[in-house]
């Protein structure tokens, strides 16, 4: 029973911060959710090591059942959750210093990492379905938190999106469950019987509804929408972890519930292929045009997710490899832009790029942090963004997959070049440009800029050495393919 703690121990503290007065005042408010933190953190290596399995608690019929269970995927996804939560989580402790509802955030902030965790430990469908759902729902006030008209659009919109992300997962769920061989996740699959056009139709809803939350086009609206209005930790969970639930879902319904050989070769595979050429390539092109910096790097994650999927999609070791490795570097890196991007806004209340002039003379530091990263997601050497797309690349090549063999590796070195248009400006403007003279120290202070120091480092480290990382990524493919 011990994996239940990793997930009820953010949920009761978020309920606590929501309901106990004691706690909306800043100091015990910051002193219990730094706590939850750090033992969160603990509980997860220790339930990641311990390979429990927690056997069906709940019978819901023929291959419905509520289960929880540890394997290599969970424990890299929700051992990603923890210590991006926790980082971020500092960080907000001073961004949200400003703010008169700073306990309600922090709240919901708890609730989301609890159901982000029970997506990670799902061991079934119905239990994935589960904290998916429950996932969109204690995000969404986060998107809301300013409650300005814009949060208020952008939250509905949202919610929009994810129900029908939702109700397609659903629909998949109804369709495939009957001809599942077990009512758990299974490597490999665990579809029986013969596969017909109802069930490659089920398994394509299911991967559109999961890559609402990836950003998938064209459902992906909705990233370049909530981003810009909500607060810096929220778009850096959002983009950095959220988007990898859907990103899970998508592992789990090709490699654990329908096998990857269901979809070989089929219509599913080709069109899907064909979605997320596009949206690798559209993403980056619309960053590029994009002036306000929030936005932008929405628009960046929209691209940068769906490399991911590219992985996923082309059934092979090295592309699922990549794509695995990725996950971790992606939400890495993007977490720290969009926590940058935060200290802009607090420190010069500016929210647009072309306004960013000389910052590297006011925080170095700071701007130092956004060129690595930067770096890391073009995927310039050393940095971990390197890594993850020269597998994606040779997998892609190696893929046997017709125009997509060619057209694929084309739009990723035709993202990586707009990605370096979209994001290393700013670092030159930074360091190199005219503008204000004035050389006073704006740099923030050791609660937002240490966290943010951190994953810059991540990113350098882990791209020197990436062998744990690409270990782990090698078991997953090996138990699936």
């Amino acid at each position: 029973m011990f994996l239940l703690i990793p997930i009820l121990l953010p949920v009761l503290a978020g309920v606590l911060v929501l309901a106990l007065p004691v706690l909306h005042r800043r100091t015990p408010l910051r002193l219990v959710s730094g706590c939850v933190f750090v033992a969160e953190l603990a509980a997860v290596l220790i339930a990641d090591s311990s390979g429990v399995i927690l056997t069906p608690a709940l019978s819901l019929g023929d291959n419905l059942a509520l289960m929880l269970s540890t394997d290599g995927m969970g424990k890299l996804f929700t051992l990603l959750v923890a210590c991006i939560f926790a980082v971020v989580g500092f960080y907000a402790f001073s961004y949200l210093t400003h703010e008169e509802r700073e306990w309600q955030f922090i709240g919901f902030y708890l609730l989301t990492e609890g159901a982000l965790m029970l997506v990670g430990f799902a061991g079934s469908l119905v239990t994935f379905y589960m904290g998916y759902e429950m996932m969109t729902l204690f995000s969404l006030p986060l998107v809301l938190h300013e409650r300005t008209p814009e949060a208020v659009a952008a939250a509905k919109k949202y919610l929009y999106y994810s129900s029908f992300g939702a109700l397609c997962g659903l629909f998949g769920i109804f369709v495939l469950t009957p001809a599942l061989t077990s009512a758990g996740f299974t490597a490999g699959g665990s579809l029986g019987g013969e596969v017909g056009g109802m069930t490659l139709a089920a398994v394509f809803v299911m991967l559109l509804g999961f890559g609402v939350k990836a950003g998938l086009f064209p459902l992906h609206g909705w990233l370049p929408t909530a981003h810009p209005v909500a607060p810096a930790p929220a778009s850096a969970v959002l983009s950095g972890v959220i988007t990898k639930a859907g990103v899970l879902g998508v592992i789990r319904t090709i490699y654990y519930t329908a096998g990857p050989e269901t979809i070989r070769g089929s219509w599913v595979q080709w069109v899907y292929l064909a979605l997320i050429c596009v949206t690798i390539v559209m993403g980056s092109a619309m960053a590029l045009r994009e002036d306000v910096l929030k936005k932008r790097l929405a628009y960046s994650t929209v691209s940068q997710v769906s490399y991911i999927l590219l992985g996923l999609a082309l059934l092979n070791a090295q592309g699922l490899t990549g794509a695995v490795t990725h996950i971790v570097f992606h939400s890495v890196i993007k977490n720290a832009l969009f926590m940058i991007a935060g200290i802009f806004i607090v420190k010069t209340g500016c929210t647009r790029v072309s306004e960013l002039t000389a910052m590297g003379r006011k925080m170095p530091v700071t701007v130092w942090c956004w060129v690595i990263v930067s770096l890391g997601l073009v995927g310039i050497p050393p940095m971990s963004g390197f890594v993850s797309k020269w597998q994606l690349m040779t997998g892609a090549m190696d893929s046997g997959m017709g125009v997509f063999t060619y057209l694929a590796p084309a739009a990723l070195i035709v993202s990586a070049l707009l990605t370096a248009g979209y994001l290393l400006p700013l670092g030159l403007r930074g360091f190199f440009c005219g503008g204000d003279i004035k050389t006073e120290n704006l740099e923030p202070d050791g609660w937002m800029l240490v966290p943010v120091v951190l994953l810059a480092g991540a990113t350098v480290w882990m791209g020197i050495a990436p062998g744990g990382l690409v270990e782990l990524g090698s078991s997953i493919v090996g138990m699936v393919l």
